[in-house]
């Protein structure tokens, strides 16, 4: 193992990704941008997880060394597409720059890099318990050393550990292996290589990486887009609060509402599902190879290695599962997935009624130059956005449902079905951002048509036959439901037919008076005063936020 892991190779080029299993036609070198530099050039160059955007050539010679490759920048972006056509999924190929946020979570590279944050922590942890005296307590330079560790970890790093791995053909051990041979360099580290990975098994940490994972992509990207089409919904429920809209239920004109309104009604319906991510407990376990410490007892008897996992987890910022096997049962990750899946059902609905209300002309889409809707039809607009955001919806929701159904189910103590699943974690949750940020370019184009809102109401007098008819209700006037049916159902209504039959209705002169000052345009209800006070109802601090 020693030989897997020398120092020549510890510190792996970018370059050396050109050869990692792929055929020849598919070996690319990796070209250095501003954003991703030469580590070749100094081997302790950080590259910040962040910044993780590599382009590769299929022009250039593998053979000429990174840091002699010189590329303008036209070079470098026909580079970054004659890459991203090799790509399998199109997350990372044709929508990359909309999800790149969370590649540095659940890429290989991120998946590495919290596995490293796990396995530092727990040696340092082991160093504060008094009773392993094999492991003392770290000096500040040596706590220092292994802090450095976490957070100078680079892509460089992580192409040291895939070599391992492709001796140990296993990807935790690979990661212990790489940090006992980094740590050789630091003496007091050095006397304790073997209390790396100590007592675990691979489930004790890897459950950890994919709840800091999803914890940090949750948070830091996924809930603040969620809250910025929330806020952004939000906002057009209040300024068009006041723009009469004709209704439509089962696809037939009904009672008027405002445009206002029908976006509070979306706003509210998504800001509470993002109070339920609150109700999500982010667990882990660190019990080991079945969840009853065997083997820590036996090692250490006389400590109390439930409560020393517990504080271990917790540290973490992860809540701690005392009732396990091998594996955390993944739970949480069902209720957190069910809850995001119930979001995108109600954006899935939202794209659809702007989908609609721009066939029906209600919003015009700004266009942008040089765009073309059709490839035949030169005068189309087609509102892409929305289909866009609906179709990848679908997409994320599949992923979604099937792993919140596939992960609480295990054999017995064990078995490798979830490992599989796991890595698919930022797939689900890619393709929900990639809609939601498509929902949001979508909105973004939208421009209010009022003259054909207001065209739509003024050809259906019928839908004041309801108030109409619950006002003679009021006064006993009989078969109100049965004669207003009669005049309406099936035939064409003018304002000047319900005027008419208005003004020969035995009723009071001031209520009469009322009735007739009534448009479609004016039955509004309490639609614009409930759009006028959608800030009430829109809790946008104490939701979207896993603890």
């Amino acid at each position: 193992m020693e030989a897997a892991v020398a120092p020549s190779c510890a510190r792996t080029s970018l370059a050396a990704l050109s050869s990692l299993s792929l055929p020849r036609w598919a070996r690319l070198p990796i070209i250095p941008t501003a954003s991703c530099p030469s580590i070749a050039s100094s081997p302790r160059t950080p590259v910040s997880p962040k910044n993780l955007c590599c382009r590769a050539s299929l022009a250039a010679d593998p053979r000429v060394p990174v840091a002699e490759t010189k590329k303008t920048h036209v070079e470098e972006t026909a580079d970054m597409e004659s890459f991203s056509l090799l790509n399998l999924s199109p997350l990372d190929g044709r929508y990359v720059q909309k999800v790149k946020d969370l590649r540095p979570i659940f890429s290989e590279y991120g998946l590495i890099r919290y596995r490293v944050i796990v396995e530092v922590k727990w040696l340092l942890k082991l160093s504060q318990i008094q009773e392993i005296t094999e492991v003392p307590s770290f000096s500040s330079e040596a706590q220092s050393f292994l802090e450095r560790i976490i957070r100078e970890f680079d892509i460089n790093d992580a192409l040291a550990v895939k070599k391992i791995e492709k001796v140990t053909n296993h990807d935790v051990k690979a990661v212990e292996y790489f940090l006992k041979q980094r740590c050789k360099s630091c003496p007091e580290v050095a006397k304790v290589l073997e209390f790396f990975h100590f007592a675990c098994t691979s489930e004790d940490i890897n459950n950890l990486a994919h709840a800091l994972a999803l914890k940090e992509a949750c948070n830091t990207v996924i809930f603040p887009v969620m809250i910025e089409l929330c806020r952004t919904i939000r906002d057009m429920a209040k300024e068009n609060a006041h723009v009469p809209m004709l209704s439509r239920t089962h696809g037939q004109p009904a009672s008027p509402t405002t445009l206002g309104k029908e976006m509070a009604n979306f706003a509210v319906r998504l800001s509470e599902i993002g109070k339920t991510f609150t109700e999500v407990q982010i667990l882990g376990k660190f019990a080991g190879a079945v969840g009853n410490y065997n083997a820590h007892k036996v090692a250490y008897p006389n400590v109390n290695w439930p409560r020393v996992a517990a504080e271990f987890v917790r540290s973490l910022g992860i809540n701690f599962n005392p009732y396990v096997t091998q594996i955390e049962p993944h739970d949480y990750i069902a209720k957190l997935f069910n809850a995001v899946t119930q979001f995108n059902n109600i954006l899935i609905d939202f794209d659809r009624d702007i989908w609609s209300y721009i066939s029906l002309g209600y919003f015009k889409q700004i266009t942008k130059a040089g765009e073309i809707g059709s490839s035949t039809m030169p005068h189309k607009v087609n509102p892409i956005d929305f289909e866009n955001s609906e179709g990848n919806l679908c997409l994320a929701n599949a992923v979604l449902s099937a792993l919140s159904m596939k992960l609480p189910i295990s054999r017995m103590q064990r078995d490798l079905t979830d490992s599989t699943v796991l890595r698919n974690l930022g797939v689900g949750l890619g393709y929900s951002l990639l809609a939601y940020r498509s929902s949001l370019q979508g909105i973004k184009k939208l421009q209010v048509n009022e003259f054909r809102l207001n065209q739509d109401l003024e050809q259906t007098w019928e839908v004041l036959a309801e108030p109409i008819q619950t006002v003679m209700r009021r006064y006993a006037v009989p078969e109100a439901y049965e004669k207003l049916k009669e005049l309406t159902r099936g035939r064409v209504v003018t304002k000047e037919s319900i005027r008419e039959f208005t003004e020969g209705l035995d009723l009071p002169q001031e209520t009469k008076s009322l009735l007739l000052d009534l448009t479609p345009q004016s039955y509004l209800g309490e639609a614009e005063n409930l759009a006028m006070v959608i800030d009430d109802a829109v809790d946008l601090e104490n939701g979207f936020k896993l603890l």
